[in-house]
């Protein structure tokens, strides 16, 4: 026994002199520092947890559980983010936001930017703007309960940090917002956002959506509806097709600019929201179901948002200059969710229109 502990003692294994992990596949030719921080950090029985699950819940369901999705997976595990996003660069992007936030408000109000505003204009982001930082924070909480019940730690980390955008974006929103009342010695109600937005008819449409959303149950129907139709066809029409193109022909370079890290947000978990149902729609066991229930998601929350948007269309006329029209950015919304549902792979059903 002796000799043959020494021999094992002694032996030389594959990797044993690598300052790499080579427990799992890389996406790539080479693994990358997010694939090492996050690939199997969150246990699997399926993977290395012989003994089963370590904790379960009271009633026995496992900690995490395949049935809290309609949809099915040869491999969870497959799916990386395109943004490679993890915690340490996570914090550092979101920081550096907040930072070049700081600094165009800060020279705004150096120059007594908000003192140019067109009174119109001033109403738009008292009544609007301030409304649109309500459906912000309520999806952010929407996805921080998501997150929860992903089967890996990317998936996780995918929908974990959409809901830190989307939080620190009614934040910034909610401060800017205050800013500008006391630029404008208080002639700015900060209330007025939460008012129109619990009862002004061209917002209840949008809170339809989100608390439909937000009643479901399936943590990837939700990151779906959110990303692939909501998004695309109620918020990103206000946020870049009208406060982004008309603040600047109202005196207002400043909201625009805010705004615009909101888009940034959105290209990065709609990139990540792609690729993962990519893959889910072309699983190799599970690939027809999957887009059969994808299909059936559209059929729910599409004609939702599609009544959304519409309802939100007497907004473009609200503003004294009336350069930008509701239907271009209508349009480029529905041309955004037909171009994300191809690169998925999944089609609208002929009953379900845009």
């Amino acid at each position: 026994m002796g000799n043959q502990s020494g021999a094992a003692g002694s032996a030389t294994f594959a990797g044993s002199d690598s300052r790499q992990y080579n427990y799992y596949t890389p996406k790539g030719r080479k693994a990358t520092l997010y694939e090492d921080v996050t690939v199997d950090v969150q246990p699997d029985p399926e993977r290395y947890l012989i003994q089963d699950w370590i904790i379960s819940f009271a009633n026995g369901d496992p900690a995490y559980n395949k049935a809290r999705t309609a949809l099915k997976s040869s491999n969870w595990h497959e799916y990386r983010a395109p943004d490679e996003e993890h915690e340490r660069n996570h914090f550092a992007r979101q920081s550096e936001i907040e930072e070049t936030i700081k600094i165009i408000t800060a020279s705004a109000r150096a120059q007594g930017a908000a003192k140019n505003y067109d009174q119109s204009w001033v109403k738009i982001l008292q009544d609007h703007v301030g409304a649109l930082k309500h459906p912000e924070h309520g999806l952010g909480g929407i996805l921080l309960v998501a997150q929860r019940d992903g089967m890996t730690q990317m998936i996780n980390n995918s929908i974990l940090t959409n809901s830190s955008y989307k939080l620190r974006f009614a934040q910034d929103l909610l401060l800017y917002l205050a800013e500008v009342s006391l630029d404008l010695d208080g002639g700015l109600d900060e209330d007025a956002g939460k008012d129109h937005w619990l009862n002004d008819p061209i917002w209840q449409g949008a809170r339809r959506a989100i608390e439909t959303i937000g009643a479901a149950s399936d943590h990837l129907e939700q990151y779906f509806a959110i990303n692939v139709i909501y998004e695309a066809l109620v918020t990103e029409p206000f946020r870049s097709g009208f406060v982004m193109q008309c603040g600047a022909m109202h005196g207002d370079f400043v909201t625009p600019a805010i705004v615009s890290t909101g888009e940034g947000d959105y290209e990065r978990n709609l990139a990540n929201t792609i690729e993962m149902f990519h893959i889910l729609a072309h699983d190799p066991t599970h690939g027809a179901s999957n887009q059969a229930v994808m299909q059936g998601w559209l059929a729910t929350y599409v004609p939702l948002c599609v009544e959304a948007s519409r309802q939100m269309q007497p907004i473009w006329s609200q503003p004294q200059v009336k350069r930008v029209k509701y239907s271009d950015a209508y349009a480029r919304a529905t041309n955004r969710l037909t171009t994300t549902l191809n690169q998925i792979d999944i089609a609208l059903q002929k009953e379900v229109s845009l």
